[in-house]
């Protein structure tokens, strides 16, 4: 028996393939003729492979796969194996007789680390998300409100014994959090399989495997599923940057250098110690643009944030001088993996038009959020890293020292347009002695106050700004932890008022953002943002406006960035009549002193040689400390 047809098999070796999962790996047959398992595998530089495993004892002689040929390809269909059985390739090279037991690269399943068996999977699940796929164009629009609650299973929430939830029992705990907290997307960190849980999945081994440490596929799919009907968007970490070298893994996989490079100075990460894909191998882009597929495809992933993609279109990335090698043309751009990631944007985005790609690229490589067919890399959206370096750097200042550092605030300006761009507070920022966010802000001289109306301040003028936005779990409940893998979040500071009084802030300031369409639908057209005062330094203020597609959707946005109210603070405005405040981040029931404007303002007209901003009307605010207001025009189209 045989699944691989003649133009599978071409397809896979001139890197077309885009959904091997269906034909290599462990395939379940019961069709009334048939009752096993057909097992396939990509191995061109074996001299003999057999599968060892529970049912033939692990026996090396018992069920021995047959050569394809030129393909590359290993098959063979091995009666009575059953669903749960455990099972690896014992491979055979024929290059100085090198042998080793590897996982199925390809396994729907794998043993819980760290033992390291694939196991036989079946992927049946009754789906009950068909209300969300059909609006999910709508939910996952470029003009859609936004607002991604990254998370690692492990340690968002743990039983009363410190032990791991289930994929099931997470679900109706993380459905109801993220519903009332209102984000609109939950972003996964990795979840196919890894070996060392320390990593976050972040070296993976199984690309088609979701981690069993929290249950089997199906558990996973009700977890999507329960989301989905819940109406929140699930994005999947994804890595196809680079690989562990453990020796059940994909390195030296038929005793030669087949999913790598051969060469360290092109196949060797010398920071995350992995190894690295060669995108130039026809059969590595099938293997991995399957990858991708398949999540879409069985599991109903909304995005794919792909990681590590600066690393990727480097060859010199993290290497020094006469470390790695130059391509074709001298220079050291990875032109196999700027191919690879342009040919991912365009399968994805033919197959699902209403899914997102979002690249973690760290650097200025251009375009890498434009369209191929304009020389652009082709995702969706971009993470805006500088953004988050220059703000977490100005607000970590003693506010004294701010005003000499404002260019921290408006540079994000000169280029805010030049991609589709998510504004991160990710996991990255919490980690390795970093602090947490609430650690920051103010730095070692600022008094707990001082902290957490700066930490809303910093929410606030987050999602004032253009882009799309993501926080990682703990910053909602003001975490004064760094994150730790092997515990939990540190959910008893609820039963505190004053980050009771955060996580309601995160809750309402998500309704805001959900509510004014200005906040989102011209994220990535520079007409939807304007600043009204972007060079007041000397009082640390900032403040602009988010313009809609309609006068009534305009949203004016003010700053202060030091423990000092303001009086009377001059704010331009297009439109005469009352500016409602629909936010105010220092406002009594989420910590702060409770300064504000009596729930709104009057516009008054300005002369001719006093406007400010050039806008004709003008409100007189009142600035509340640390803090930031939101003011929304009660719409009179008599005045505007």
């Amino acid at each position: 028996m045989n699944l691989l047809s003649e133009t599978d098999l071409y397809l896979l070796n001139e890197g077309r393939h885009l959904r091997l999962y269906q034909k290599l790996g462990a395939q379940l047959i019961a069709d009334g003729t048939h009752a096993g398992c057909h097992f396939a595998v990509w191995a061109p530089n074996a001299e003999r492979i057999s599968v060892l495993g529970d049912w033939n004892d692990w026996q090396p002689d018992r069920s021995p796969l047959r050569s394809l040929g030129p393909s590359g390809v290993w098959q063979g269909f091995i009666a009575d194996v059953q669903e749960g059985q455990r099972y690896v390739y014992q491979v055979t090279s024929r290059y100085g007789g090198y042998q080793v037991d590897k996982a199925d690269p390809f396994a729907f399943s794998a043993q819980v680390p760290p033992e390291k068996a694939s196991v036989v999977t079946r992927l049946d699940y009754k789906w009950n998300d068909e209300a969300w796929l059909r609006n999910r164009r709508t939910h996952n629009a470029l003009s859609a409100p936004q607002s991604i609650y990254e998370l690692h299973l492990g340690s968002w929430r743990r039983n009363a014994n410190g032990q791991l939830l289930s994929y099931r029992q997470i679900a109706p705990l993380l459905v109801e959090h993220v519903v009332k907290m209102g984000f609109t997307h939950v972003e996964l960190l990795p979840l196919q399989e890894h070996p060392f849980y320390g990593s976050w999945g972040y070296q993976s081994t199984g690309y088609f495997a979701a981690t069993s440490r929290y249950g089997s596929p199906q558990d996973l799919m009700f977890l999507i599923d329960s989301l989905h009907q819940a109406g929140i968007g699930v994005i999947l970490d994804w890595v196809p940057s680079h690989f562990p070298s453990d020796a059940h893994g994909l390195g030296f996989f038929d005793g030669t250098h087949l999913f790598e490079h051969q060469d360290p100075r092109l196949g060797f990460h010398p920071e995350w110690h992995s190894l690295l894909f060669n995108y130039g191998r026809s059969e590595v882009r099938s293997f991995l643009l399957s990858s991708a597929l398949f999540w879409l495809d069985r599991y109903h992933i909304d995005g794919l944030r792909v990681d590590g993609v600066a690393s990727m279109l480097y060859l010199d990335y993290s290497r020094k001088e006469g470390e790695w090698i130059p391509n074709r043309f001298g220079g050291k751009e990875n032109l196999d993996a700027v191919s690879f990631l342009r040919q991912l944007s365009e399968d994805v985005y033919r197959e699902y038009p209403d899914v997102q790609t979002i690249a973690e690229e760290s650097t200025s490589w251009p375009m890498v959020s434009r369209p191929t067919s304009q020389g652009g890399l082709g995702f969706g959206m971009k993470w805006d890293m500088g953004w988050m370096h220059d703000t977490l750097k100005y607000l970590a200042l003693d506010p004294v020292h701010r005003r000499h550092h404002h260019n921290l605030l408006t540079f994000r300006g000169m280029y805010a347009h030049s991609e589709n761009f998510v504004l991160s507070l990710s996991h990255d920022e919490v980690v390795h002695l970093k602090g947490s966010l609430l650690q920051k802000m103010g730095g070692p001289h600022a008094d707990p106050w001082q902290k957490r109306a700066t930490l809303r301040l910093l929410f606030g003028y987050q999602f004032a700004l253009p882009g799309k936005k993501l926080l990682f779990m703990g910053a909602e409940l003001g975490e004064w932890r760094e994150w730790n893998h092997d515990g939990s979040l540190d959910w008893t500071l609820l039963d505190r008022p004053e980050h009771a009084g955060i996580a309601r802030f995160v809750a309402d300031l998500n309704k805001v953002y959900r509510q004014q369409p200005a906040l989102s639908c011209r994220d990535f057209d520079p007409s939807g943002f304007r600043f009204l005062s972007a060079d007041d330094r000397d009082q640390s203020v900032l403040s602009f406006v988010r313009i809609g597609d309609t006068p009534q959707d305009t949203v004016v946005i003010v700053c202060n960035f030091t423990p000092v109210p303001r009086d009377h603070y001059p704010i331009g405005v297009p439109c005469a009549g009352f500016w409602q405040e629909i936010l105010n981040s220092d406002a009594t029931a989420y910590g702060g002193s409770g300064l504000g404007n009596l729930g709104g303002l009057t516009a008054s007209p300005c002369s001719p040689d006093a406007l400010e901003a050039g806008m004709p009307y003008r409100l007189s605010a009142c600035l509340p400390p640390l803090a930031v207001v939101y003011f929304r025009l009660h719409f009179d189209p008599s005045v505007c």
